[in-house]
């Protein structure tokens, strides 16, 4: 499995993340980012959070005014089938490795993109989800954390690859 990380996010903590050319990616996150709530985001089993654009296009056809960083992802993706990305896997990410360490479970902070009655917490999370069962229609909707395995620069526009599972 191969695409594109369209978007390198990084804020000073907080929703929405903001697009930048490249970042160097260690072990703590990417260079010049930060979270609102340290003790909850971040660390090294949380050193990044990739969401797919696919994703974030179902999102907005279910009425949700998000787009990429919205949801506070480091990698916006193009042409990874979220369906298929399983705790384990590890990618080549431009000139970093990552792996795939956690599900995201979505918290009130996402409340600004709820659309008229609908919580955009249940668009994208479910008991499925948080019990790890990949079968869940909402299965990465709400993205995944990874750890750092090897430092390396990450550009908008570098190639993410699947290596192979740990699991």
């Amino acid at each position: 499995m191969t695409g594109t990380i369209l978007h390198v996010n990084i804020s000073p903590g907080g929703i929405p993340k903001r697009a930048v050319q490249q970042a160097y990616l260690a072990p703590g996150g990417l260079e010049g980012d930060s979270w609102a709530h340290p003790s909850i985001h971040g660390g090294p089993l949380k050193a990044i959070l990739l969401i797919t654009s696919e994703g974030l296009e179902e999102l907005r056809t279910m009425g949700f005014d998000v787009y990429p960083g919205a949801l506070g992802e480091n990698f916006t993706t193009e042409g990874l089938d979220r369906r298929q990305i399983r705790i384990g896997d590890q990618y080549r990410a431009g000139e970093a490795t990552i792996e795939i360490t956690k599900m995201r479970m979505p918290c009130e902070t996402l409340d600004v993109y709820n659309s008229g009655g609908n919580r955009i917490q249940d668009a994208i999370f479910d008991a499925a989800v948080k019990s790890g069962d990949p079968s869940s229609p909402k299965w990465g909707l709400a993205g995944f954390y990874a750890r750092v395995i090897r430092d390396g620069l990450v550009r908008s526009g570098s190639r993410i690859s699947l290596l192979g599972a740990m699991a």
